[in-house]
This record gives C-alpha cells, structure tokens and sequence, in this order.
C-alpha cells in the first residue's frame, strides 16, 4: 500500500535497530534524479569480542566495504545515515516480518509487509556462509529440475544455479535503478511489468527472473518466454502450470525476428546462439525497450567473416592461428555489438555475470535507453574499425536502415 515516505523510513527505523529481530537488511536502486552514495548496502547485526554491533556492507562497482557499529547511539548513527541516503528500494528480513518499501518518481513509498520468508531466528554469527538471493531449498528450483526433493542443488547442476544465482544479483538491481528513474513505468496489477525472454530454451534464468522480481521484489510482472522448439515451448508452460504461475508467464514456439508481441518493458536474450543474439538485440532496439540484457553464446558470425578477410596490418598475429581467431572474433562481436547499441539510444555496460569455470559464455551486455544521440566520434570508430577488418556484424544487417541513419 502507499504512505508517505516519512512514515515508511520510521517503520524501517524501527526494524534496523531491532537487533533480537533483523536477519538482513538490503537498500538498492537510486530515487529519481538522485545518486546514492553506494551501488547497494546490506545490514545485519553480529556478535564480535566486544559485544553485538550493527554490521554494515557498502557496495560500489569494484568491491565491498563493511563497518562495524557498535549497538546502541553507534548504531542508530549508522541506521540514520543509511535512511538519508535516497536508495529507491529497501527489503528488510525478520523475524517478525518481511517489509518491502519501493520509493516512487512522485517520492511517496509503496509498502509491502508479509509474514517472514521462514521460521529461522536470525544468526548474529560473524563468519558464515556468502548470502544466496536464490536459495536451494525454493520449490520452484526443484521443478525446474535444479535442486532435488530436499532442497539441495544436484551436483550436476551447480554451475547452473551459479548462473541463476549472479544473473538475479545483476538484474534486480537494473531494474530497481530504472524504476527508480523513470525509466520504466510503475507497473500496477492491471499493467504489469512486460519481461520478454527471446530464445528462452529450457527457460532457467526465464524462471530465476520472474521468481525474483514479482515474487521477492514485489512487482506485478507479465513475463513471455520465446523459442523456435516447440518441445521447450510445451515443456515451459507446463512447469509454470505446475507452479501456479500460468496467468503470469506464457511461452510461444517461434522465431525471435517474426513472433507477434506487445513492445515489453524488459528483454532478455540469454545464452541466444550465435546471430540468434542480434536478432533479440534487433527487437529490443525497433521495441525501443527500456531495459535489455543479452548473454551472448557462439559467434561464428564473424569468426567466417574474420577467416576470409584480409586482415590489417600490423594485426595479422591475431588471426593466423585459429583458436586466437575465435577467441578475437568472440571479443570483436561483443565490441560492435555494443558500440551499435550506444549509437541507436542506450547506455550499454558490458561485464561478467559468471566466473569463467562455470561456463566460458560469461559476458552480459547490458543496456539501458537514454535516447541519446550518438556522438559523431562514435560513429566515425565503429564505420574505421569495420571497414579496415572487413566485417559486417549481424546486428547491423538485420538493422540496416537504423544503422545507415546513424553513420550517415
């Protein structure tokens, strides 16, 4: 329900100085035209040598701070300063309760209470195990066939909840940040979030997202999974039966460049083979989709065009062995898949959702609209390095008409 967020700050007051009660606290996400110091912050309070104190964990894009705050005016000092700092989204775990409070564009809170994730008193251990945002023993991770009937991850699948678990930590945060800012419009139960996952497969991080936004976040979501098989099309929508989420997730069997949908909110291409990846790119930017995320697979796209290109000099080393080659040709389409979707409108990072062991397709491309005009400068590296390599990448191809209009 809505209250004025001076209200919803004294409730969370409330909560981070309960220390018999709080298991965790997490602020993330920026207010509309407001920065926060930190990209997120998490408490909980721990029991060192000298007695229980508020322990606080501030994330920035590199690494993690954490300072200790003795219980007491210490801790109320530290629980005030976090309150000041205009984070969009606060999700407090209890004892007592689980809150939700997500601050909207207008500044007025809307808040969430329900019974608490579980029956577990809170642990005020210092060392303890790194904090899961998916944890094993959730039902829907043995339906889909991750974790077995007592809640623990197959050994064969740990890699893939690894990937489940970095990719929610990855895409709950963007999503708060574009809510936050505008960018995405505050979904309500009759217009709720549009999630389309282009070239879904088996659908794992299809599910992850869903779970985590409409079921920990709190936000009405609509979610579409598209794939070309029609067994995983069959497979998908009977699991989402099974969940009792079949009014809120559908699957289509279809190609991604001619399936029918309404312009989503949010498009995901994860693990889309080789140009299979452009094509969901290429929708995303014709939807003018607010929010994209894209874990590339192969790319044998350019890996063909690389091989039967001459190359430049002085880089003919790059591609005379076949494994430099691809491993060049993997970095290369990356790189211009990134620079053309910063020319058609959008702020795109490029990072590492997963350690390498677990899978060598790692990098993520993630892309937010701004509708920003490319600066000529741009325009002008992306037309050198393509012409002087001899490349056209797909997702220029598939957007030609958009593409000429920005070089020309």
């Amino acid at each position: 329900m809505a209250e004025s967020l001076t209200s919803a700050l004294s409730t969370l007051r409330g909560l981070l100085l309960d220390d018999a009660s709080l298991v965790r606290a997490v602020g993330a996400g920026r207010r509309r035209g407001l920065e926060p110091p930190w990209r997120r912050v998490e408490a909980r309070y721990v029991d060192l040598k000298t007695g229980r104190h508020l322990q606080v964990t501030a994330y920035d894009q590199a690494q993690a701070h954490t300072r200790n705050h003795r219980v007491g005016t210490e801790a109320e000092r530290a629980v005030d300063e976090l309150l000041r700092w205009p984070f969009a989204n606060w999700h407090v775990d209890a004892s007592t309760a689980t809150l939700q409070v997500r601050v909207t564009k207008k500044g007025d809170a809307l808040v969430h209470r329900r019974a608490p994730e579980d029956d577990l008193p809170p642990t005020h251990a210092h060392d303890r195990a790194k904090a899961r945002l998916v944890g094993a023993a959730e039902p829907w991770l043995h339906a889909i066939g991750i974790a077995d009937h007592e809640g623990r991850v197959k050994p064969s699948r740990q890699a893939k909840y690894r990937q489940i678990e970095e990719f929610v930590r990855l895409l709950a945060p963007a999503v708060d940040d574009a809510l936050a800012a505008g960018r995405l419009r505050d979904p309500t139960p009759t217009e709720p979030l549009r999630i389309v996952d282009l070239g879904c497969g088996n659908a794992y991080l299809t599910f992850a997202a869903f779970r985590h936004l409409s079921g920990t976040g709190d936000l009405p979501v609509h979610l579409v999974g598209v794939d070309q098989n029609r067994h995983s099309r069959d497979r998908n929508t009977a699991l989402a039966l099974e969940l009792g989420w079949d009014r809120e997730m559908s699957f289509l069997a279809g190609s991604i460049a001619d399936v029918s949908l309404d312009p989503p909110d949010v498009v995901l291409a994860l693990h889309a083979c080789d140009t299979a990846t452009d094509e969901a790119l290429a929708r995303a930017v014709r939807w003018h989709a607010p929010l994209v995320f894209a874990a590339p697979c192969c790319h044998h796209d350019l890996q063909t065009q690389l091989r039967h290109a001459s190359t430049p000099p002085p880089y003919g080393l790059l591609t005379r062995h076949g494994i430099v080659r691809e491993r060049f040709a993997d970095v290369l389409t990356d790189a211009l898949r990134a620079a053309l979707m910063r020319m058609f409108g959008y702020r795109v990072d490029v990072v590492q959702f997963v350690a390498s062991e677990h899978t060598p397709r790692n990098a993520m491309i993630r892309a937010v609209r701004t509708g920003a005009e490319p600066a000529p400068a741009m325009a002008d590296e992306y037309a050198r390095l393509t012409t002087e390599w001899g490349v056209e990448p797909a997702l220029a191809r598939i957007l030609a008409a958009e593409t000429a209009q920005v070089l020309g």
